[in-house]
């Protein structure tokens, strides 16, 4: 597919929530973090609803089954439904399920999540390579998730049964810190084994299909906090993304992102989705948002003014973005994000 490359973050003259008709929300770092609501996401979530948009929650965690994390966000005072939630573990079992007879047993080294949409997709789960599975699946299943699972997994694909993924993500967020996420755990099995799974997860097309088919999404905005599974997954399915600043991704990344991980807008958090966005407009050698101006030198980026340090951001996206064109910024930003306190 190919796209115009991203110099700067999109303007736009309305509310995010009134120019899209649904937003694909990633859950962890973007409405929660270690079971708990991040500021300001109950009641900007709930504005956005009642003015018309519809909320899909969309993650690579397949641990929780869809009525598990609806009941969570409800509680959370986030009313949902079962079917307003989208999970990787939905997305790799239609994958299988396109790939095996129907009926079919399947290996599964994960939690409850992925028993569950096997079943949807007339699949059988069972737990050892002794039970003739027709795939292997691996999931997210908490920090609980014993050894011996990894070891099932890898008896069954060294007899040559193929394997799939939920997800690749290497970390998720927890209350404590960055935990280690399925990612982690899947490089264990590839170690073992010297295979390589098929992976249904975001930034990749099949989870991009099951939230679309799932939601029958027009005008989508994906919303998230990962550059390398949110931004990249909009990013391959052709649609618009905002990035908030709550979750894994800090200033030197987003500044040293690639084309397909620049984010259509930034904010700070989901705030964002209720508000315009601002123009970043050129400025002589550089370019200015707000009250600040952003420009690349010989080695770093140089940001003057004042104002709202998201505008600042902004510029200094434009700047790097444009100096490193279709490759990455190396141009030091330190000083000039530290200026911003972000």
């Amino acid at each position: 597919m190919s796209q115009q490359v991203r110099t700067r973050p999109d303007a736009s003259g309305r509310a995010l929530s009134e120019a899209y008709d649904t937003a694909l929300l990633d859950l962890d770092g973007v409405v929660y973090a270690g079971g708990e609501a991040i500021a300001h996401a109950v009641d900007s979530l709930g504005t956005a609803r009642a003015g018309g948009m519809h909320l899909a929650y969309v993650t690579n965690n397949a641990l929780r089954t869809p009525d598990a994390v609806a009941a969570h966000l409800t509680e959370l005072g986030i009313p949902a439904r079962a079917d307003d939630v989208i999970t990787s573990a939905q997305a790799v079992a239609r994958l299988i399920a396109e790939e095996v007879p129907a009926g079919a047993r399947v290996l599964v080294v994960g939690g409850e999540g992925l028993r569950v949409a096997l079943r949807e997709r007339g699949l059988e789960p069972v737990e050892s390579a002794e039970d003739d599975p027709a795939a292997v699946v691996q999931g997210y299943g908490g920090p609980e998730l014993r050894w011996a699972r990894f070891a099932e997994a890898c008896y069954a694909i060294a007899r040559g049964v193929p394997w799939f993924a939920s997800n690749t993500d290497l970390t998720i967020p927890s209350a404590r810190g960055i935990a280690p996420g399925n990612g982690a755990a899947v490089e264990v099995v590839r170690i073992a084994t010297g295979a390589e799974p098929r992976v249904a997860g975001k930034p990749l097309p099949p989870m991009h299909r099951e939230t679309i088919l799932r939601t029958g999404a027009e005008r989508p905005l994906v919303v998230g906090d990962r550059l390398d599974t949110d931004i990249e997954g909009a990013f391959n399915g052709g649609v618009d993304s905002l990035l908030v600043l709550t979750g894994v991704t800090d200033g030197p990344q987003l500044l040293a992102a690639p084309p397909r991980h620049r984010p259509t807008y930034v904010d700070a958090d989901l705030r964002g989705m209720l508000t315009g966005q601002p123009e970043v407009v050129e400025a002589g050698a550089g370019f200015r948002c707000g009250g600040w101006t952003a420009t690349a030198g010989e080695e770093r980026l140089e940001l003057d003014g004042e104002g709202d340090a998201l505008d600042g951001l902004r510029a200094l996206c434009a700047a790097a973005w444009t100096a490193a064109g279709e490759g990455v910024c190396e141009l030091d930003g330190g000083k000039a994000l530290t200026r911003l306190a972000l």
